[in-house]
């Protein structure tokens, strides 16, 4: 037999020593995916997307017809209560003032005067139909005058007394403080109160979103010219699965995290949960106030929300990847025990999408496996530590 030379020796060497560790990892089997689990915090939170709206949202008309003359405002101005929004065409609403004012200021100086000079003078004239009168009687009864002539001074008298009468009751309409200028009052303020409504202000403070009119515009009652979103009153309403209805209450934190802006996260709370599903989508939507004051959150604006429903300080942790035969509070799991998987019942706590908690069954240190494998199995487990999720 011929003699192998040393380099036919190495390379024999060599293939033994591959046959070798082959054959060792063939029976230490596979190498598997697998995890440590171990105690941590654990946060159980539902995720979902939505956009920004407005609590408020005031819709600014006009109170009269008339024509826009001057435009104040525009979309995403700053507004507060009495700023100039808009301005009708007033011509005819002054002109009523002036009217007024002119009617009030011709009693006062004029009318007023008359009526009290007109007085004066039925009284006068009364006074000398009514000794008229008495001169006539005096005589009549000396037999000197016909009774004709005593009664045309009693006429007289009667006449002179009516229209001292109805000069006493113009002076009162017309004296200060009388119903005519009560009158002529009301229709100034009136008249000024119609002037008033040519200028169409705000009556909150707010962020102006839409605006539906231009100078020259014809406008009528009842017609939006503008909306503004009121201070304050920003929130976001998110569509949740209603199968995570049940873990959401009232009060509960948020975070929320607009997609123009995925570097600001602005804490919020729970405030409403809709008493009912929307059945073509299986959702349920959920609003949510804003904690903090921002500038950047606009209406309309697509946001992210993620709610917080749960919290462990301190859990045995286990990702839902390990899971297997999953019910309501339990599920299987592989094990590895000495290098090979043991299949495990374990009884879970709280849930999350993709982390959970492990009540019974498993302690701190266990390896688990996260790959399928039949139990019994010789396995190499290849560890990757694991992190806590905020799902």
């Amino acid at each position: 037999m011929p003699r192998l030379t040393v380099k036919m020796q190495i390379i024999l060497l060599v293939l033994t020593v591959l046959a070798s560790l082959f054959f060792w990892q063939k029976w230490q089997g596979p190498e598997v995916s697998a995890m440590v689990i171990k105690q941590q915090p654990l946060v159980q939170s539902v995720v979902a997307s939505g956009e920004v709206r407005s609590q408020s949202l005031a819709r600014i008309g006009s109170e009269i017809t008339g024509i826009i003359k001057a435009r104040h405002v525009r979309e995403g101005d700053k507004v507060k209560p009495g700023d100039l929004l808009l301005e009708l065409n007033n011509d005819e609403q002054q002109a009523r003032v002036y009217e007024a004012e002119a009617a009030l200021q011709q009693l006062v100086s004029s009318s007023r005067r008359q009526a009290q000079a007109a007085q004066k003078e039925a009284e006068a004239n009364l006074d000398q139909a009514q000794r008229e009168r008495a001169r006539r009687e005096a005589l009549q009864e000396r037999q000197l005058l016909s009774d004709e002539q005593v009664e045309q001074a009693r006429r007289s008298e009667l006449s002179a007394r009516v229209s001292r009468d109805k000069a006493t009751l113009q002076a009162a309409a017309l004296a200060s403080g009388g119903t005519e200028e009560q009158i002529l009052t009301q229709r100034l303020a009136a008249s000024r109160a119609l002037l008033a409504k040519t200028r169409v202000v705000s009556h909150v403070a707010g962020i102006v979103q839409t605006r539906n009119v231009e100078p020259g515009d014809l406008v009528q009652p009842g017609r939006i010219l503008l909306e503004i979103a009121t201070a304050n009153s920003l929130e976001v309403v998110v569509k949740v699965d209603e199968k995570n209805m049940a873990r959401l209450v009232l009060g509960q934190p948020a975070q929320i995290i607009a997609d123009a802006y995925p570097d600001n996260v602005v804490p919020a709370h729970i405030t409403f949960i809709a008493p009912a599903i929307d059945t073509a989508r299986g959702t349920v939507d959920i609003h949510l106030s804003v904690d903090a004051q921002t500038d950047f959150l606009k209406q309309g604006m697509t946001v992210s929300a993620t709610m917080e429903t749960g919290r462990r300080d301190n859990a045995l942790v286990i990702a839902n990847d390990a899971l297997r035969e999953v019910n309501a509070d339990s599920a299987v799991v592989m094990r590895v025990e000495n290098s090979k998987a043991e299949r495990v019942v374990v009884k879970l706590g709280m849930r999350g999408m993709a982390q959970s908690e492990v009540r019974e069954g498993l302690k701190s240190g266990d390896t688990i496996l996260l790959d399928d494998i039949v139990a019994g199995s010789r396995v190499r487990p290849k560890t990757n530590p694991l992190r806590v999720s905020n799902e």
